[in-house]
């Protein structure tokens, strides 16, 4: 039984999206050291502003510009800040409705510790010094003890404003693949390709998963399959991936090996893009220290019968 395997993965990617008027204006004045706020059709200012009436659904393009002190509205503090958060060392999550708003907004409160935080505490904005137009704009929150700030009452409007902004997306995490794909991720390291059958259809699955997807019972007995197998079906490639040293046009394909009852996914090399076709007999293709293979490659034999394969596209 190989021990259950276990890797940190990341998954990043840069969201790309535009603005319309009102975040275009929230978001620049922020840069410009203002916050503003979108009056509803009741009278309440929201902040932060919404393009659309949370009750009658109507567009609001009425800006408010809001003080930049406020009252904490409810509060949690944070021991261990992750990667990314506003501040390095603990600090609070704050709801605080600034002063000229009815809505609160989410930011951090700089304090020394959560005896230093409470419900009702007056508080102001801290802006960091470099802004860029994001609610990262405001550095964070501080304890004030001053007046109320009165507003500017700035109407909105503002030269280069942004027009769009790039939001990173990452979740970090850690995956296993449990019992069944560790045992099959070990027999790749040898070059061998190890299934599981089900006990009640008697089904081999590749990669298996622990369980039938068909009957729903644990699978347990492990057979080895392949190395070779048929296309049942593929598709060609004409983008070039980020950091993939793939010259496009490149074909994958779902690959049904010897013995097993369900088709793998992977690349086809050794043949010209245009001449791979359902039915092509291939083989794996290891390169040196590799855990699985880099790709599959015609065989040289007949091409496999239809009726062998149809139950498996």
């Amino acid at each position: 039984m190989p021990e259950v395997l276990k890797a940190p993965l990341v998954v990043e990617f840069p969201f790309t999206r535009s603005l319309g008027p009102v975040q275009s204006a929230f978001l620049t004045g922020l840069r410009e050291g203002t916050v503003l706020g979108v009056r509803t059709t009741d009278g309440r200012v929201l902040v932060p502003p919404v393009e659309y009436d949370p009750v009658t659904a109507d567009d609001l393009s009425d800006l408010v510009e809001v003080a930049p002190t406020g009252t904490v509205t409810t509060w949690a503090w944070n021991h261990e800040p992750r990667r990314g958060q506003p501040l390095a060392t603990p600090f609070a999550w704050v709801l605080v409705r600034l002063d000229g708003a009815d809505t609160a907004l989410l930011h951090v409160l700089d304090v020394p510790g959560p005896d230093a935080v409470h419900t009702g505490m007056r508080v102001r904005v801290r802006w960091a010094a470099e802004r860029t137009g994001a609610i990262t704009d405001i550095a964070c929150f501080e304890p004030y003890e001053g007046e109320a700030v009165e507003p500017g009452g700035h109407s909105g409007v503002f030269e280069n404003p942004l027009t769009g902004i790039v939001a990173p997306a990452r979740l970090d995490y850690t995956y296993s693949p449990g019992r069944a794909q560790s045992a099959y991720i070990d027999a790749l390291s040898a070059r061998r390709t190890v299934g599981e059958r089900c006990p009640s259809c008697r089904k081999v699955y590749v990669p298996p998963r622990g369980a039938c997807p068909t009957c729903g019972v644990a699978t347990a007995e492990q057979v080895e399959v392949g190395p070779r197998g048929t296309v049942t079906t593929f598709c060609i490639v004409n983008i070039k991936a980020k950091n993939l040293d793939i010259e496009v046009p490149y074909v994958y394909a779902h690959i049904a090996l010897d013995g097993a009852d369900l088709a793998l996914h992977a690349r086809i090399g050794g043949i010209p893009y245009d001449r791979v076709r359902m039915g092509l007999r291939v083989e794996p293709v290891w390169t040196e220290g590799a855990r699985y293979p880099d790709h599959y490659r015609p065989t040289g034999e007949p091409d496999a019968d239809y009726e062998t394969y149809k139950e498996l596209l």
